[in-house]
């Protein structure tokens, strides 16, 4: 069965960077775009970054736009999110999540499968 397991998360200042990353088994990686979500306290989960198959399209949420990167390694069966410039608001429960079909957007909806999410706390 499907299986992502995010890491990378952990406490960091303002301004600092981090770099998270979700191992997937369990179906054929490459033939599936895959996005990474965030859960700030006390809000709705959003998606802020997805990725293409073999990763030559990458969108991004406007909040994150310009300081996040999106990108894949489909050899190691990897996704990264690279967290630049990193500010408080950022602080939220992050998720890798690959959809069920073909979808290639950030919808929540039409994403089926999810790692346990991993927390990044900006100070």
């Amino acid at each position: 069965h499907v299986q992502l397991v995010e890491s990378g998360g952990g406490s960091v200042q303002a301004g600092g960077s981090l770099r998270l990353s979700c191992a997937a088994r369990g179906y054929t990686y490459d033939t599936y775009c895959m996005g990474w979500f965030r859960r700030p306290p006390g809000k709705e989960r959003e998606g802020i970054a997805r990725v293409s198959t073999q990763g030559r399209s990458t969108d991004y949420a406007d909040s994150v736009k310009g300081r996040f990167i999106i990108s894949r390694d489909n050899a190691k069966n990897t996704l990264y999110l690279q967290m630049n410039s990193l500010k408080p608001e950022d602080t939220a429960t992050y998720y890798c999540a690959a959809p069920r079909s073909s979808y290639c957007g950030l919808k929540e909806g039409l994403y089926g499968y999810w790692g346990q999410g991993t927390q990044v706390t900006v100070s």
